[in-house]
C-alpha cells in the first residue's frame, strides 16, 4: 500500500464565495475559521516559518474578491507569502507559470464556490500529476481546501443534489473528482445545511467508501492517508457503509424512496479522530496510538 506522506486539510466552509445567485444577495465575506484555528492548523502543519502558500480560486466566480480574502485572513497571523491562482479553465492549467510556482509552493488551498470548475479544469493535467506525486512524497506538503475546494478532493464527487429530496434515487448527483483521497466521499456546509441525506445516499451507492459529512466553520487534517482528526469549532459526521445489509439503492428506479439496512454514522468533535483503516472512532489521537501500539505489540 503506497502511504501518503503529505496532508489533506478539508473545511466545511462557512459561505459560499462567489456563487450569489443574483445581485440582491448580500454579500457578506467571512473567514471565521481561521479564527478558531483551521488556517492556523495549516501553516502549522506546513512547518515553515515564512511558508509559501498558493490559494487556487478556480470555483469561485469572484476570484479577485476571494483572493483578497484569503491574503487579508493569512496576513492576520503573520503570514504573507501568499500567492493567488486564478485559473479559469484547462487550457490555463499546465502553463509553465503555474507549474513552476506548485512546485516551489509549501502548501496550496482550493477556494470555495463550484466544485464541478475545479475538476473541468484540473483533471488529467500535469498540474495535478504534481500535485498527487508531492502529497504522497513530501511529509509537510499540505493540500487543503474548503467548502466546493474540499468536496473535490475525494475520487467520487458529490456535484449537486437537493438536501431535502435526499435518499430518493438519483436526487444526488456524482461526479470524478481529483481523487486525492480515493476512499471516501466529502460533503461540505454539512450539519446547517442539513445534508445528511444526500451524503447517505452517495455512500449507499458506493459503499466501500467512506463518507465525510464537515461542518461549517470545521474542518478535518487526513494524515497518512487515513487518519482523520477533526479541527474547529463544530461538527464532522462518518458515514460508513462497509456493514450494509439490505440495500436497495444499486437497483431501484429514479425517484424510489431508498432502504438501507445498518449504515453506521459516528459524530466527531475537535480533537476526535477516526482511522479509516481500521474505520473506528476514538477520544483524541493519544487513544488511537494506544491503540495501535496495542495491536503492533500483540502480533510482535
Amino acid at each position: 500500500m503506497n502511504t501518503p506522506k503529505g496532508k489533506i486539510i478539508a473545511i466545511g466552509g462557512n459561505e459560499d464565495k462567489g456563487t450569489y445567485p443574483n445581485s440582491r444577495s448580500q454579500r457578506k465575506y467571512y473567514l471565521n475559521f481561521f479564527e478558531l484555528g483551521i488556517l492556523k492548523r495549516f501553516t502549522n502543519e506546513l512547518g515553515k516559518t515564512n511558508p509559501r502558500i498558493e490559494v487556487i480560486t478556480t470555483a469561485s466566480m469572484i476570484p479577485e474578491e476571494v483572493g483578497v480574502i484569503y491574503q487579508k485572513a493569512f496576513g492576520i497571523l503573520n503570514f504573507t507569502n501568499i500567492g493567488l491562482m486564478h485559473i479559469r479553465a484547462l487550457p490555463e492549467t499546465d502553463l509553465p507559470l503555474y507549474l513552476d510556482r506548485l512546485k516551489a509552493a509549501d502548501g496550496i488551498l482550493f477556494s470555495g464556490g463550484d466544485q464541478y470548475r475545479i475538476t473541468q479544469a484540473f483533471a488529467g493535467t500535469e498540474f495535478l500529476r504534481i500535485c498527487k506525486e508531492r502529497y504522497h512524497n513530501e511529509e509537510n506538503f499540505v493540500i487543503a481546501g474548503t467548502s466546493a475546494g474540499a468536496m473535490a478532493m475525494s475520487g467520487i464527487m458529490i456535484r449537486r443534489g437537493s438536501s431535502f429530496e435526499a435518499l430518493m434515487k438519483g436526487t444526488v448527483k456524482l461526479d470524478s473528482g481529483l481523487d486525492f483521497l480515493a476512499n471516501v466521499i466529502i460533503d461540505s456546509h454539512f450539519v446547517k445545511r442539513g445534508r445528511f441525506g444526500r451524503l447517505m445516499e452517495a455512500v449507499a451507492l458506493h459503499s466501500r467508501k467512506i463518507g465525510i459529512g464537515l461542518g461549517e466553520d470545521t474542518g478535518v487534517l487526513i494524515t497518512h492517508g487515513n487518519l482523520i482528526e477533526t479541527i474547529g469549532s463544530n461538527l464532522v459526521i462518518i458515514v460508513d457503509g462497509h456493514h450494509i445489509k439490505h440495500n436497495n439503492a444499486p437497483e431501484a428506479k429514479r425517484g424510489e424512496p431508498l432502504s438501507i439496512e445498518n449504515l453506521i454514522m459516528h459524530v466527531l468533535a475537535k480533537g476526535n479522530v477516526y482511522d479509516m483503516y481500521l474505520r473506528e472512532f476514538y477520544k483524541d489521537s493519544a487513544s488511537h496510538h494506544r491503540h495501535v501500539q496495542d495491536i503492533l505489540d500483540n502480533l510482535s
